[in-house]
């Protein structure tokens, strides 16, 4: 059974935020670093995938995920994978192009166009926080799940980052700007209630802290930092001359040796209770 071709998928605020090639580009490369793919082994220790399982991917980006879900759930299983960006989703079937049990497509978080209880297992990684209505979303997720289906989400709080710099106040101002630029900031604190009224249960939350010690590429924090500051000189939250200072300050920490990042994502993960609806 193979699911039907939605439409595009709603992600808030696409004026500030766009995922065009470029930003496809910076998000995998920082998706392939050491912290986010131990997170990635985290998220399929969690679920718990078998062989044949049908799972969904909400805003599959890349596709790192993705293939990896498709290869434990075998040639028997299948998996869609739907993401607001073209561009993203030109990486993902590059990358999943040699497994036929993958299906990627543009699709919408809320409504999802999916039947009910079609899912064994539902991921959303870092996208609820472009959505404008959590708790709906979080309801269309377990609309999809069979009873006893998995979820994980992970989401971060940048209001607990800590970063080495010559300002703290300027770092909380380019900091500040990300949260403006999404409907939904700093969501963990809020997550559990919402999953309870969705219908789940046996919620578990696991800290997967991302730590860097340089400011190199290979790194998650270093194009990520470049894209706040972008962000940041657009809103008027920042000047150009304060931008370039703060990221010049961050590169010299980097050589100097001095460089220190730290950010919580947090995973959750829950079961859908049988007989409950949001």
């Amino acid at each position: 059974m193979r699911p039907p071709t939605p439409a595009s998928l709603t992600t808030g605020r696409p004026d500030v935020i766009t995922y065009d090639q470029a930003a496809a580009d910076r998000t995998d490369r920082a998706y392939l670093t050491p912290d986010v793919t131990r997170q990635r082994m985290r998220t399929l220790r969690a679920l718990r995938l078998n062989a044949g399982e049908a799972v969904l991917d909400v805003g599959c980006g890349t596709g790192l995920l993705t293939r990896d879900m498709a290869t434990l759930v075998g040639a028997g299983g299948w998996v869609v994978g739907i993401d607001v960006s073209r561009d993203m989703l030109k990486f993902a079937q590059g990358r999943c192009a040699d497994l036929p049990q993958v299906t990627l497509r543009r699709g919408n978080a809320m409504p999802l166009d999916e039947s009910d209880e079609t899912f064994d297992a539902v991921t959303c990684i870092q996208v609820l926080l472009y959505l404008a209505d959590v708790p709906a979303a979080i309801a269309e997720m377990a609309r999809v799940l069979r009873p006893g289906g998995r979820i994980a989400i992970i989401e971060t709080d940048w209001r607990g980052t800590v970063l080495n710099s010559f300002d703290d106040a300027l770092t909380r101002r380019i900091l500040a700007a990300w949260d403006q630029a999404v409907p939904n900031p700093n969501l963990p604190a809020r997550l559990a209630p919402m999953l309870a009224a969705a219908g789940f249960g046996a919620t578990g939350v696991e800290a997967l802290p991302v730590v860097n010690t340089s400011n190199t590429p290979g790194n998650f924090s270093c194009g990520l930092f470049v894209q706040f500051a972008d962000l940041a000189q657009a809103q008027g939250a920042a000047s150009a001359a304060e931008t370039e200072a703060w990221l010049a300050d961050l590169d010299r920490r980097g050589a100097e040796g001095g460089y220190f990042f730290c950010v919580n994502r947090f995973q959750f993960t829950a079961v859908k209770l049988a007989g409950k609806t949001a």
